[in-house]
């Protein structure tokens, strides 16, 4: 069991870590100021293919129960962060956006049940700190719409994850990630078309990008994302989401040659901290409750011996009474 729950979360920390090789994918390979474009061109064609895959259309409620958070956490995530890259510095708009943690914890304790703890609240807020440390810039200037939406892309996101984990279906994860690709694509598609126009010619090494972040950036790592919303926590498959932000600079300094200053690398120790912290600790309440679940004996003669009374139940008297 604790071999299978590591596997799990080592499977879905390949989905942020995935996210964060397209910011080099992206400034390398595709055409500039084109992001809703990009997004439409990397949700469409991974549903498609994952759609073919699985061989499978929703029915009934499904079909608006994997519509809702595939717009939210894709269509309107995405549109969203079309106006952040507009209003704020990348670094400033990464730190306000990595309080999704945070946000998922408290609504995974009204939605789902799941306890909300002082840890994990602490947890969340190194993360924040660690990123802001990594990407945060000196003298980053903040526009207050820029917040605003920064603040509304983590709200989107966060629900998303928390509805995705409450609306989770018996059918194939591969279908239900196709499902909400579709739905965010179809959602993003006409307001890429509205704003950045129609496409423009593509040279090979566009069509290299797009067919990277459709493959990789969105088939391989959404179907493992929701596949770890379906078996894990869901505060603790967001924490992961984490690790998006430290890839990216970790290939901007490996690749592109960037530089990497000392309180850049404690940001990424910080965060890298939180992340394994919050894996440890769910794992560990999963034993606990694991433990005391196995501890329980099934027979009533245990729970009654002490009482010493019997171990049928009493048969009720057709009759009330009533005070």
């Amino acid at each position: 069991m604790r071999s299978e729950s590591v596997k799990t979360s080592v499977l879905t920390a390949l989905a942020p870590s995935g996210w964060g090789t397209r910011y080099l994918a992206t400034s390398e390979l595709l055409p500039p100021e084109r992001p809703l474009t990009a997004a439409a061109l990397r949700a469409l064609p991974a549903g498609l293919m994952l759609l073919a895959a699985a061989r499978r259309l929703p029915t009934g409620r499904w079909w608006w129960r994997s519509a809702v958070p595939g717009a939210l956490n894709i269509g309107v995530f995405l549109a969203l962060l079309f106006v952040v890259a507009y209003r704020l510095p990348g670094g400033a708009a990464a730190t306000i956006i990595s309080m999704q943690p945070l946000l998922v914890a408290f609504l995974a304790s009204k939605l789902l049940g799941e306890r909300l703890t002082a840890r994990a609240v602490v947890l969340a807020l190194l993360g924040v700190a660690g990123v802001a440390l990594l990407v945060l810039r000196a003298g980053a200037r903040l526009d207050a719409i820029g917040v605003a939406t920064a603040l509304g892309a983590a709200v989107t996101m966060a629900t998303g994850v928390v509805m995705s984990k409450r609306w989770s279906s018996k059918d194939p994860v591969l279908a239900m990630t196709s499902w909400q690709l579709l739905a965010g694509g179809l959602l993003v598609l006409p307001v890429a078309l509205l704003v950045e126009g129609a496409p423009p010619t593509l040279g090979l090494d566009n069509v290299a990008g797009y067919g990277y972040l459709a493959i990789i950036g969105g088939a391989a790592t959404y179907a493992l994302w929701f596949r770890g919303i379906r078996a894990l926590p869901s505060t603790q498959v967001t924490f992961l989401a984490l690790l998006s932000p430290v890839v990216a600079t970790t290939l901007g300094w490996i690749v592109l040659g960037q530089r990497l200053t000392p309180m850049q690398a404690l940001g990424a120790l910080i965060v890298l901290g939180s992340v394994l912290s919050t894996q440890a600790s769910a794992r560990a309440r999963a034993r606990a409750a694991g433990a005391n679940a196995g501890g329980r004996c099934p027979c009533r003669a245990h729970t009654r011996a002490a009482g010493g009374g019997s171990t049928r139940r009493r048969k009720r008297s057709p009759f009330r009474t009533h005070a």
